[in-house]
């Protein structure tokens, strides 16, 4: 386990409004691909997708590496899964800047009733190296945080596509 009680961590969270319901944005969201999603957003890559993928990423212990578009990859592996609730990963071994700031991440999205639709919210909890908590804290993820604002939007957009087309 990446982050345990007591370790020291930033967490940034974000959410957005869909049309479809909890259960319907979960499914499609949680196997999506990523370069659909994640497109950059200032210094941060976007994904062009997900090499060495250990299945459909539909179960615990599902790993892959995603591949970036400044030529880096990260390695994650999905910890939890609640069909039609939430899922969370573990991301660690970015080869990119990132990987000389932080130990690795623990990403949760949660899905969640609200009226005809649903709230999804995405959260990042980094965990820093030795001596980079006020850099990650007061550099990083204020930055970070658009790029999760951009990729959380993008992820209700495309499901909602996705949806209509089948």
């Amino acid at each position: 386990m990446l982050i345990a009680t007591g370790d020291r961590t930033v967490a940034c969270t974000v959410q957005t409004r869909t049309n479809l319901s909890p259960t319907e944005a979960h499914r499609i969201i949680v196997p999506i691909d990523l370069s659909l999603v994640f497109t950059g957003w200032g210094p941060f890559p976007g994904v062009r997708g997900a090499n060495n993928q250990t299945g459909a990423w539909d179960a615990v212990g599902q790993s892959r590496n995603p591949d970036l578009t400044d030529n880096s990859t990260a390695f994650e592996v999905l910890t939890e899964l609640e069909a039609g609730y939430s899922f969370a990963y573990e991301t660690t071994e970015f080869t990119n800047l990132l990987g000389k700031v932080i130990e690795g991440v623990r990403g949760e999205w949660t899905f969640t009733p609200d009226g005809e639709g649903a709230v999804i919210r995405w959260t990042y909890e980094f965990k820093p190296l030795p001596r980079r908590y006020l850099l990650l804290k007061c550099v990083i993820v204020p930055l970070w945080r658009n790029y999760m604002q951009t990729g959380v939007v993008n992820s209700a957009r495309a499901a909602e596509t996705l949806a209509t087309i089948g």
